[in-house]
């Protein structure tokens, strides 16, 4: 493993994917960092971590720093959301257990290039909740021929009947990015015996019924392959920004009533990607 250094602080490779920026001396303003910098290292690994930083005091710091990224992709609620359990959740985002792999705004007119995501609490080292993103450039680079050409064939609908998320949208399993390189976009199906709020109606098509098991175990082997997927543990004042074109993400189940808050702001590309998915 090598390290560099921005700007004084630390730089060092994360595996299987994505780097993280230690601050040089803890509590550094993360604003002072150079977001065209930033940018480039985000797009670049796919995932970055900025870890000791001072981070946000408050919704409007957090979108105000943001906006510093490309346009801010606004919902109802605002341009933050507050990931943190409900007592009586509506949707599994507020809710404790575990979250499927996908990709955000699926049921958008625009789909955001980057989550910018802070840790305002983290729960214990022993209470789960790790956010998980899975590299699908590299999966689909290091398939199985026969595996990739049959997800290739795949296509998905997606329809889900909730406040501020629904809609309905169809997508190739395998698909291009804004830059011209292939990538999965699939909603994974939450695993039997699994508890889960609000799951968005699934339908695969393009190969047989009888090919569709197949399908999904070979896929979500290689998403879950610790080749490609990198598992966060959270640590409170962590800012991580994904590349929502290329990754999936997920979350592991975590006890509940643990202190696991996260804010969460969706980032338009420049200029922003129009949801071709989206079932008008």
């Amino acid at each position: 493993m090598t390290t560099s250094d921005l700007c004084g602080h630390r730089l060092t490779p994360m595996e299987p994917f994505g780097i993280r920026l230690d601050a040089a001396m803890p509590g550094t303003p993360v604003g002072d960092l150079p977001v065209d910098r930033l940018r480039e290292l985000a797009r670049e690994h796919h995932l970055l971590l900025l870890r000791g930083f001072r981070g946000f005091d408050g919704a409007g710091e957090l979108a105000e720093y943001s906006a510093r990224w490309g346009e801010l992709g606004m919902w109802p609620y605002g341009a933050v959301l507050e990931l943190v359990e409900h007592d009586d959740p509506e949707d599994h985002i507020f809710d404790h257990r575990y979250v499927p792999l996908h990709w955000d705004s699926m049921y958008r007119e625009q789909v955001a290039e980057f989550q910018v995501f802070h840790c305002v609490d983290a729960p214990g080292a022993q209470d789960g909740g790790r956010t998980t993103f899975t590299q699908t450039e590299a999966v689909l680079r290091q398939a199985d021929p026969a595996h990739r050409r049959l997800w290739e064939q795949v296509t998905g609908r997606y329809r889900r009947a909730v406040t501020d998320y629904s809609g309905e949208c169809v997508s190739p399993v395998v698909t291009t990015h804004p830059d011209g390189f292939p990538v999965i976009r699939y909603n994974e199906p939450v695993p039997p015996g699994e508890e889960f709020i609000n799951h968005p109606e699934l339908e695969f098509t393009g190969v047989g019924e009888e090919r569709l098991p197949e399908f999904h175990r070979t896929l979500q082997a290689a998403l879950h392959d610790p080749r490609h997927q990198y598992a966060h543990a959270w640590r409170t004042g962590d800012v991580v920004v994904a590349d929502n074109y290329t990754l999936l993400h997920g979350r592991e189940a975590f006890a509940s009533r643990s202190p696991r808050h996260l804010q969460r702001v969706h980032v338009l590309g420049t200029p922003p990607m129009e949801n071709t998915a989206l079932v008008r």
